[in-house]
C-alpha cells in the first residue's frame, strides 16, 4: 500500500464552530500577558539547503516556548484562560496525553493556580511522566494506547467533575479542541514580519507533523484564511505505525488506523484524527505522507551536527518529524513523484516547525549516539 496520499484541496474551509472560534481568536494578545512569553526564533539553514538542493530551510524553533521544550503550551494555555472567563471557579482540569500537551496543561493549571490531572498511556517514558509531575500535576498511566486513554481521561472527568482539556474533537466536544488550535496561531502570527508576508508567502512549501491533526489542522487554517490560494504547498507528515490522518485520506472519512502505533514520534502516536481538524485537514492538504522512524532519526542527527556554520537545533522525535518528511522525499525512490509534483528545486524555499525539544533525554541521547 502506498505511503502517500495526493489531495486535491479546495482551498475554502466551511464555517461552523471551530472556525468561529479561530476566526475571533485573539490568542497572541493573551500570550504577551503570560511570564516567559517572547516569540521563537527563526532559524535559517543555508548550509542544510545547499546539500538538498533548495533555496532555502527555515525552521521555527518551538523548543524554546515558555520552557517547556515543546509547542503545545500555546494551545493549552488559551484554551484554560477562555473556560475559566466562563467557568471561574473551576478546581480541576484533566487530559490524556502522550507527553507535551499533559505537561502543557499541568503548566497552564498552576499558572492559573488550579488543580490538574493528566492520564497518559501505558508506553508513556518516565522521563516524560517527570515533565508532568514537575509541573505540579498528578500522573495516572493507563494500561493502553492513546485513544483508549482519551476515553478513560473523559470518563474519570464526567465522574469526577472535572473539566477536560483535550485536543482532540468529537461529536458535541468541539469547544475546548477548538480553544486549543486558536492558542496554536500564535507561532504562525510570529512570522507575520518576516516569512508570513502579504499578498503572498515567502516560502513555496511548509511541512506539518500530525497526531490527532489539531496543530496541523491550526496550521492550514492559518495559511488558508491568510492566503487562499495563494498558500504555500502543505506537507502533513504522520510516522508509519500511526497514520490516522493517511488512512482517512484513503477511506474517505475519520478512520482508526489499522497499525502497530509503535513509533519513537511518542508525540504523533495518536488514533483516529479530531473531528474539527479533519474537515480542515482535508480543505488545505496538497500530500499527506507516512515515514519510518529512521528519518526522524537522520533528521534529528543532521539538526544537532549541523552543516558547516549553521546552526544547532536540537528536536526531539516528533518535532523533527517535518524535516524528516522531506529527507523521506528527497532521498527515496518510491517517493520521487512526490519531488517532482512538489516542483522542488534550487530555488524552492521551505519551512519546517521544531515542535518539540528533547523531551525524553534518553531517547534523544541513544539516538544521537548511534
Amino acid at each position: 500500500m502506498e505511503n502517500y496520499f495526493i489531495n486535491y484541496p479546495k482551498n475554502t474551509i466551511s464555517s461552523n464552530l471551530t472556525t468561529e472560534i479561530l476566526t475571533a481568536s485573539r490568542a497572541i494578545e493573551y500570550h504577551k500577558t503570560l511570564p516567559l512569553y517572547q516569540p521563537t526564533p527563526l532559524v535559517s539553514l543555508p548550509n542544510l539547503a545547499q546539500k538538498y538542493y533548495v533555496g532555502n530551510i527555515y525552521v521555527k524553533d518551538e523548543s524554546h516556548r515558555f520552557g517547556l521544550n515543546a509547542f503545545k503550551g500555546l494551545g493549552a494555555s488559551y484554551a484554560i484562560h477562555k473556560i475559566l472567563e466562563v467557568q471561574p471557579h473551576i478546581e480541576v482540569f484533566c487530559t490524556a496525553t502522550d507527553g507535551n500537551h499533559g505537561r502543557a496543561v499541568a503548566w497552564a493549571s498552576k499558572i492559573a493556580h488550579k488543580k490538574a490531572i493528566i492520564f497518559v498511556p501505558r508506553d508513556t517514558t518516565d522521563n516524560r511522566i517527570n515533565a508532568i509531575k514537575y509541573e505540579g500535576a498528578q500522573v495516572i498511566k493507563v494500561d493502553g494506547n492513546y485513544d483508549e486513554t482519551c476515553a478513560m481521561a473523559k470518563e474519570m472527568s464526567k465522574k469526577e467533575g472535572w473539566k477536560l482539556v483535550q485536543d482532540t474533537a468529537w461529536e458535541n466536544y468541539e469547544e475546548i479542541p477548538a480553544q486549543i488550535m486558536a492558542g496554536y496561531l500564535t507561532h504562525f502570527q510570529e512570522l507575520e514580519d518576516n516569512l508570513h508576508c502579504l499578498p503572498k508567502p515567502k516560502i513555496d512549501i511548509v511541512f506539518l507533523q500530525a497526531g490527532v491533526g489539531s496543530w496541523a489542522g491550526s496550521g492550514i487554517w492559518y495559511y488558508l484564511n491568510r492566503y487562499g490560494s495563494n498558500h504555500p504547498k502543505i506537507i502533513v507528515i504522520e510516522p508509519w505505525e500511526s497514520d490516522g490522518i493517511l488512512a482517512s485520506f484513503k477511506a474517505g472519512k475519520r478512520v482508526i488506523p489499522n497499525c502497530t502505533f509503535n513509533t519513537i514520534m511518542a508525540g504523533l502516536n495518536c488514533g483516529i484524527p479530531s473531528l474539527s481538524a479533519w474537515d480542515i485537514i482535508q480543505s488545505g492538504t496538497d500530500i499527506s505522507i507516512k515515514i519510518k522512524d529512521k528519518f526522524a532519526e537522520h533528521a534529528m542527527r543532521e539538526l544537532y551536527y549541523p552543516n558547516g556554520n549553521d546552526k544547532r537545533i536540537i528536536a526531539g522525535e516528533s518535532g523533527a518529524a517535518g524535516l524528516a518528511g522531506f529527507f523521506a522525499i528527497m532521498t527515496s525512490g518510491d517517493l520521487q513523484l512526490l519531488k517532482e509534483k512538489l516542483e522542488i528545486n534550487p530555488t524552492t524555499n521551505i519551512l519546517f516547525y521544531n515542535t518539540e525539544g528533547a523531551t525524553d533525554l534518553d531517547s534523544f541521547n541513544k539516538i544521537m549516539n548511534q
